[in-house]
């Protein structure tokens, strides 16, 4: 399997575009902003000649999600999350206005709505579900063990954990699902997070401050 980074949006999302030799690939957390963000994708994925079979969401934060209707337009396919988030994106305009964004999109209704111990598969892959409540209520995780990689959204990152200032946060469930979930997958596990650079869950277990 082969993955390609997207590095988007003002706020430096990791967007992941996953594939194999069947060209089916699987696109996580798309926050592209930027039109020349967006066209990158795009031609990326012609450039590859693959077919795009899911998009998933890690959650719905208004940084993961500013791309969902670029993804459901362009490539025909909608968004796979746990819906409950959805207060975010329903409300994406009122929420970024805050921060002094003008976001004149809306995010497109969930196709699947995922839920912890499913499975997507696309290709040769099997991606397994993984619920991390806590830095928001439908935080997911997505696994795939034959390629020994986890996509841990804003859960999990290199020496950190996802804020959990925000109302429907909650710190002590977000150490619990970190514990008692992603570090019983084995050590060498690749971690791709939502921001920042890749790590694996044994350095975690050794060196995450926040964890210990």
């Amino acid at each position: 399997m082969q993955i390609k980074t997207f590095v988007v949006n003002p706020i430096e999302v990791n967007c992941y575009l996953l594939w194999d030799d069947s060209d089916e690939a699987v696109i996580i957390d798309c926050g592209a902003w930027f039109p020349h963000e967006r066209e990158a994708i795009r031609r990326f994925v012609q450039s590859q000649g693959l077919t795009v079979k899911h998009y998933l969401n890690t959650h719905l934060h208004f940084d993961h999600v500013f791309g969902n209707a670029f993804i459901e337009d362009t490539f025909g396919v909608k968004a796979e999350a746990s819906d409950k988030d959805w207060e975010w994106a329903e409300t994406i305009q009122e929420r970024v206005a805050r921060f002094g964004i003008q976001y004149n999109e809306s995010v497109p209704a969930l196709g699947r709505i995922l839920a912890d111990g499913d499975e997507v598969t696309f290709g040769k892959q099997r991606i397994k579900v993984i619920a991390v409540p806590g830095h928001s209520p439908g935080s997911l995780a997505y696994y795939i063990a034959e390629a020994e990689a986890l996509f841990t959204g804003d859960a999990l990152f290199c020496q950190s954990i996802g804020r959990t200032d925000f109302p429907d946060s909650n710190h002590e469930t977000l150490i619990t699902s970190i514990k008692e979930k992603l570090f019983l997958l084995p050590e060498n596990t690749i971690v791709y997070p939502g921001h920042g650079e890749k790590t694996t869950i044994g350095f975690e277990k050794r060196h995450n401050m926040f964890l210990r």
